[in-house]
């Protein structure tokens, strides 16, 4: 299956502003905000951050498979991708990021 296939397996992210990863320090690494071009990512990582409790090896390699052929793309072109960059360090090299979740309140 495709990427956009393997969304619509996924729970939605309408209640979400933003998910925003946290190093071991609690210091914020990234965040990946509901808008056009970072939607599908944030649906990736919080579908990994519920099943996983945080972005380990293990959820960067499950996400990887979700990503489908942008994870193909992303290894041939290093730097198009950063949120499939940073799962392809985490197989690599290890680590976790927390994901805390920022919650939209109909006020934006």
């Amino acid at each position: 299956m495709g990427f956009a296939e393997n969304l619509k397996h996924l729970p939605r992210v309408s209640h979400l502003l933003a998910i925003e990863l946290m190093d071991k320090e609690g210091n914020v690494v990234a965040t990946i905000e509901n808008k056009p071009g970072q939607a599908g990512s944030l649906t990736v990582y919080n579908h990994l951050g519920q099943i996983y409790g945080a972005i380990n090896s293990d959820a960067a390699k499950k996400g990887l498979e979700i990503f489908a052929e942008h994870a193909v793309d992303a290894q041939a072109h290093p730097g198009k991708h950063p949120n499939i960059d940073r799962l392809l360090a985490l197989v690599a090299e290890g680590g976790q990021f927390r994901v805390k979740h920022i919650f939209a309140t109909g006020t934006e």
